[in-house]
């Protein structure tokens, strides 16, 4: 199962998914790694689907009652770093003050997430709780502060306890030995040292200059454009205690590599939990983000059945609702319920005949990656195999027709189809002359229609709609009052007559009965946007002598 593809690259884009995943606000790199990861789910997976999605719903109720909990929880969430570098380095090398800093600071972090879990039961999978580390961070944490910082402290190691009162008191002994020596050079020569035992001397003071350079307790340390500075000189007494006190650091910094590399020892005993708390971390995080991505486009669960179908009640491309959202326009929710078999919409350009292809796509490929979906309702049946064809602007741009593209994309489909596959085809072979396009679309239909496969196609041609096939129909201008209509546009310039007739026209889609009259909107269309009288009145008539 793990080795099957479900949608190319294209149909992911086409669709609307890869926008989708855009939208999903993640605040931690595992949290990353699971978005770019994820994996559809195939027929015979029903059921974990069906758990996939009770825990987003969960978190959903969790969202809603407890708000202000789970922003803190995203706070956590954005404190926290890809380690998994210094993990695997810790059974190999010694890792450094930095890098412990950073294990212990991923500690208290996943400290913090345990807790908030833990009070939040009721709320979560039992997937996302985590493994125990507190006896690590405990560790690594010895005076239990739970700060942000490390230090090597003194209670990892008697000997470096040892060591550093050691220093302590060379410290001190030297410093006593520096403060004898600045009182009497203020006795004897009335100079004035710093705390820091120096003396700056203006270059420009000639006689404090020669003063300070001709005693034996002083010498130069430092000197600019305008001044020089002084310093003790060293004692017999001070050099030694600084030899003993050098002596003592480098075993202190031994020491302190110890303790280090113990930590990284116990660091990478403890790797296995803490990766896979990781890998934990990172599906709680996506499961949230996929939560408040379904709050914020008030998303569904889709019911998912054994049955193959797609089926939805007022169903919303994202997408192509967040540009219309972006205008001040609305969008016009479709509904829709596909078995397997072969379904045209027919309709004018203008009708959205392409967005409710695309919806079908999204609704079933966003269900399949375990997204909840933009509709009133659901229920989708599991696809084993789904692509969309529809103009490729790439294959065009290396030197294909239009119509090579699609005949192209169509031998992959059908080499690649198999049972309970959904293809959408979007106006196939629209770009050749229409005789040969309606044969060969006809032939496809009937090629289709035959497998196990829910196939949804656009077209213009009504013809391919005769025979055992669906026929939906965009409502488009049915039911409009065309001279109120043709009124309303008469003034306006051209942009405000395609905003106006849009305004106009209803998306939703309406099944065609056989025998059934179709609404003619291209004409309707045309006459209002100008074409003279004459030639919409002699595509009519050429209409009315096909149809006989």
């Amino acid at each position: 199962m793990a080795n099957l593809r479900l949608a190319n690259v294209k149909t992911r884009k086409e669709t609307g998914l890869d926008y989708v995943a855009g939208l999903i606000n993640v605040q931690t790199p595992y949290g990353t790694k699971e978005l770019q990861g994820m994996k559809p789910f195939f027929p015979g997976m029903e059921g974990e689907l069906r758990a996939e999605l009770e825990k987003t719903e969960k978190l959903i109720e969790l969202i809603k009652a407890k708000p202000t909990g789970v922003e803190k929880l995203l706070e956590v969430f954005m404190l926290m770093k890809d380690f998994s570098f210094i993990i695997e380095r810790s059974a190999k090398e010694t890792l450094t003050v930095v890098e412990l800093y950073e294990v212990k600071n991923m500690m208290i972090q996943t400290e913090k997430l345990e807790k908030f879990l833990e009070a939040n039961k009721e709320y979560i999978s039992d997937d996302f709780f985590l493994n125990d580390t507190t006896a690590l961070l405990n560790l690594l944490d010895p005076e239990q502060s739970r700060i942000n910082t490390f230090y090597i402290y003194d209670s990892f190691s008697e000997k470096l306890a040892g060591l550093r009162k050691k220093k302590r008191e060379f410290e001190i002994a030297i410093r006593k030995e520096q403060k004898e020596l600045r009182e009497e050079l203020k006795e004897k020569y009335d100079i004035i040292l710093t705390p820091k035992f120096e003396i700056s001397v203006q270059l420009s003071n000639k006689a404090l200059m020669e003063k300070c350079a001709s005693l034996a307790e002083l010498e130069q340390t430092a000197q600019d454009y305008m001044s020089a500075t002084f310093g003790l000189k060293p004692t017999p007494e001070v050099f030694e205690l600084q030899r003993g006190m050098e002596d003592v650091n480098m075993e202190i910094e031994q020491e302190e590599e110890s303790v280090r590399k113990g930590l990284s020892v116990k660091i990478s005993e403890y790797a296995e939990p803490i990766m896979e708390n990781c890998s934990r971390i990172g599906k709680l995080d996506f499961h949230i983000a996929k939560a408040y991505f379904s709050i914020d486009h008030k998303c569904v669960a889709p019911e998912i059945v054994e049955e193959h179908i797609v089926e939805f009640e007022d169903g919303r491309h994202i997408q192509v609702e967040d540009i219309l959202r972006e205008k001040g326009k609305e969008y016009c929710p479709v509904s829709i319920s596909l078995k397997e078999g072969v379904t045209c919409i027919t309709g004018a350009n203008m009708g959205g005949k392409t967005i409710s292809l695309k919806l079908v796509g999204l609704v079933a490929i966003l269900t399949q990656y375990g997204f909840f979906v933009p509709c009133r309702s659901a229920k989708v049946g599991l696809s084993n195999y789904m692509q969309i064809l529809i103009g490729d602007s790439q294959s065009v741009e290396r030197g294909l027709s239009s119509f090579g593209s699609e005949m192209e994309e169509l031998k992959e489909i059908l080499d690649n189809s198999g049972d309970r596959s959904l293809i959408l085809v979007d106006e196939i072979a629209s770009g050749t002359n229409p005789l040969e396009a309606t044969a060969l679309t006809r032939a496809i239909v009937d090629y289709l229609k035959v497998k196990p496969y829910i196939v949804l196609m656009t077209t213009h041609f009504e013809a391919v709609t005769l025979g055992d096939v669906v026929n939906l129909q965009v409502v488009g201008l049915a039911g409009v009052d065309f001279e109120l209509l043709k009124r309303e546009i008469a003034y306006a310039n051209r942009r405000e007559r395609i905003n106006i007739i849009g305004k106009y026209m209803d998306y939703r889609l309406t099944r065609i009965e056989k025998g059934g009259s179709v609404p003619k909107d291209a004409l309707n269309i045309a006459m209002m946007l100008g074409i003279d009288s004459s030639i919409i009145g002699e595509a009519k008539k050429f209409i009315e002598e096909a149809a006989k």
